[in-house]
């Protein structure tokens, strides 16, 4: 394992030390921390997901998704503007069969954050070989492990922990890379109106339901000579020779009658 996996391991350890009693030299510590970032090329990935509107009712929305599936978003803000068609609409403008189409656009950008954090203090107390316990600037007292193994430059001779003593002066840099994943998203709603229904082929006739009018109504009239002519017969000419005959008897019986009283 090498020092610096051990620094990732057991957090601020003494890495560099430099031991100096020389006049001047501040008889307390303080923690400087630097942070940089590197940003390493940003992935994008779009996502679009379809479905068609089944029921609104109040804030609520029901979609049928393309897998078949229904989908229920409630509570929509009335604030939120769908674009159909070139038109901004509201949750209570969406009607039954408009389509809606939601791309979801994601940009993923890997990214390290580098972390440096230096120290300077002054010894307080040892525990060899595990830990020391420095003094700080601000008056308070901070414990730091010690790696396995570790060495200390204390006036040109390398010695272990049990080389420092209390009121020695100790500087320490550690060194942090953690990677990190940003993640952002983008949302959009669009729709289209459903589309009209199609035109019968030309070849079907479309059928038109009209009203009958009434036949006109006609009075009965004395029929004509032209009518009478057009009448079939229905019956012989027997009957009326008898007739004549009858009166032929009758006129001639009338005759004889005036004739004997004219001779009386």
């Amino acid at each position: 394992m090498t020092l610096r996996s051990k620094w990732m391991k057991t957090g601020l350890v003494l890495a560099v030390v430099v031991i100096n009693f020389a006049l001047g030299v501040p008889s307390f510590a303080q923690v400087r921390t630097q942070k940089t970032t590197t940003t390493s090329n940003p992935t994008n990935e779009v996502a679009v997901e379809h479905g068609q509107v089944v029921l609104v009712e109040g804030n609520d929305l029901l979609i049928k998704m393309e897998d078949g599936s229904i989908r229920h978003i409630p509570n929509v803000p009335d604030s939120v503007r769908i674009d159909v068609d070139g038109r901004l609409l509201g949750i209570h403008q969406l009607q039954p069969g408009m389509h809606l189409h939601h791309t979801i656009t994601t940009l993923t950008t890997p990214q390290v954050v580098t972390t440096v954090q230096n120290v300077t203090g002054k010894v307080w107390h040892v525990s060899p070989p595990n830990s020391v316990i420095l003094h700080l600037e601000d008056g308070t007292n901070q414990s730091f492990k010690i790696p396995k193994g570790q060495k200390f430059n204390i006036n040109g001779q390398m010695v272990d922990a049990f080389g420092l003593k209390k009121g020695m002066i100790v500087t320490a840099t550690k060194i942090v890379e953690e990677p990190e994943t940003v993640i952002s998203q983008q949302k959009k709603i669009t729709g289209t109106m459903p589309a009209p229904p199609p035109a019968p082929p030309a070849d079907v006739p479309i059928l038109v339901a009209t009203a009958e009018a009434p036949a006109p109504t006609t009075t009965a009239e004395a029929p004509t000579a032209a009518t009478t002519a057009k009448l079939p017969k229905t019956g012989s000419e027997l009957p009326l020779v008898g007739l004549l005959g009858l009166l032929c008897l009758s006129v001639a019986l009338g005759v004889k009658l005036l004739q004997a009283k004219l001779s009386v």
